[in-house]
């Protein structure tokens, strides 16, 4: 007997979404180039 399992992408997806994670992610990332051009013009920008 072949039983299977049919889910949509909704309940097959094993993390949560929302959570204001992407976000973060966007935030995090442009504080990451932020901090590195700052970097580069104090120290590399003569």
């Amino acid at each position: 007997m072949d039983k299977r399992t049919v889910e949509n992408a909704t309940e097959a997806r094993q993390g949560v979404t929302g959570h204001n994670v992407r976000w973060v992610l966007m935030a995090g990332t442009v504080a990451v180039i932020v901090g590195f051009a700052i970097v580069y013009l104090a120290f590399f920008a003569r």
